[in-house]
């Protein structure tokens, strides 16, 4: 690869891990971050984030946007498929019954993977569209905050 597309990649990640922080999510880099933050009792909302058109126009937005409600998961974290590959493996070994899907969202509770929102789910889909699975999520799992 040239010099010039690995800068490009370099700002691309990140921008695409500022955006994601200032929502509100605490990154998740290490497999031992991992298996603290989703040890955590009460309910996780895990945004596995990447670097793809989708995630970019459609995940992050929405997972910005969907915390604007009366309901939301206590704790917010992300991992970065591609990038932090241990602990976005880790995370996936919480998913079961999922196969890995970036972007994706899974909602956990106790540790446990309640539901998801996979990619299919996202890509294509207008942001408004995930906004409300995952607020539709919030409502049946979370407590008001």
């Amino acid at each position: 690869m040239n010099m010039d597309f690995n800068l490009f990649m370099n700002d691309v990640v990140r921008q695409a891990r500022q955006e994601i922080v200032a929502a509100g999510y605490t990154e998740l880099t290490t497999p031992e971050d991992v298996d603290h933050a989703l040890s955590q009792k009460g309910t996780t909302l895990v945004m596995v984030n990447s670097v793809c058109g989708c995630a970019g126009g459609i995940a992050r937005p929405a997972a910005a946007h969907s915390l604007h409600y009366d309901k939301r998961p206590d704790q917010l974290v992300t991992v970065f498929a591609g990038q932090d590959k241990e602990a976005t493996e880790k995370a996936r070994s919480y998913f079961t019954g999922f196969p890995p899907s970036s972007p994706s969202f899974a909602l956990m509770k106790d540790g446990e993977i309640i539901t998801m929102v996979e990619r299919h789910e996202i890509e294509g889909h207008e942001p408004m569209a995930v906004v409300q699975k995952l607020q539709d999520a919030f409502d049946k799992y979370c407590e008001e905050v």
